[in-house]
């Protein structure tokens, strides 16, 4: 067993590189916001906690396309399933460089990469906060950057960043919805969802003291914007209580 660098630093070195790093253009990526100093105490991950995440992942990954298989079948469409990729440090991609911390879709090889001590990391922190086993949390990211499979395959793609991060949220709601008819969701696993989401805002930004440089790290802000913690929680809400239907006009007229 290895100890890993604690949550809460990695969440705050994932907001760090993507402000100082070119997040690459076609790539959809999920990069949670961190608290404050001293808001909440460290927490390690170890060997077994990362087992158990890839574990809920691939549990889900199986639900995901199960799910989407069937609503793109509805409206007379075909879903091509991504392939999902773990890892833990920066690798190349056909997107381009993906930094640890992170979790993006990639368009251009229909693959979900995802960094696994990072997911069983946001799991832990929403098992310590919440007293429960927190695995919605990292399924959530998972979710998340399936949305944005989906949105792509059906058209949907913005020149707004805030657009397609609102519509990768809402389809993960939509999946909860899905995971809550089907009996498939524990105990505690809505309220983990919407801590992960709550990790998930766009970072509030302070003045560097030089104007030039606030220009640049607010202007790149708006182009990566995913949604204020709020924003997030509400576009998730959206989709939990509406389903796919409220987050894309495709779905308008499924159950």
């Amino acid at each position: 067993m290895h100890t890993l660098m604690t949550a809460w630093r990695r969440v705050a070195a994932a907001v760090l590189g993507t402000f100082s790093l070119a997040i690459p253009g076609p790539a959809m990526h999920f990069a949670p916001t961190a608290p404050g100093p001293g808001d909440s105490p460290a927490v390690e991950v170890t060997e077994t906690d990362v087992t158990q995440a890839n574990r809920k992942i691939g549990m889900a990954y199986g639900a995901l396309v199960q799910m989407w298989s069937n609503d793109f079948r509805q409206i007379g469409e075909r879903f091509a399933p991504p392939r999902v990729a773990r890892y833990d440090r920066t690798i190349m991609t056909l997107c381009g460089v993906i930094r640890p911390e992170n979790a993006e879709y990639c368009p251009n090889n229909n693959t979900i990469y995802y960094d696994e001590v990072f997911t069983a990391g946001m799991a832990k922190l929403a098992s310590r906060a919440l007293g429960t086993d927190g695995d919605m949390a990292a399924v959530g990211v998972i979710a998340h950057e399936m949305g944005h499979a989906v949105a792509m395959q059906l058209g949907y793609r913005s020149r707004d960043s805030y657009e397609n991060e609102s519509t990768a949220d809402c389809l993960a709601g939509a999946f909860a919805k899905q995971s809550q008819r089907d009996g498939s969701l524990e105990a505690g696993d809505i309220d983990e969802a919407f801590f992960g989401m709550s990790l998930s805002g766009d970072p509030t930004l302070e003045s560097t003291g030089n104007p030039r440089a606030d220009r640049i790290i607010h202007a790149r802000l708006a182009r990566e914007s995913h949604g204020t913690r709020e924003q997030r929680m509400a576009n998730f809400r959206a989709g939990l209580d509406g389903g796919a239907g409220t987050c894309l006009e495709d779905f308008r007229d499924l159950r």
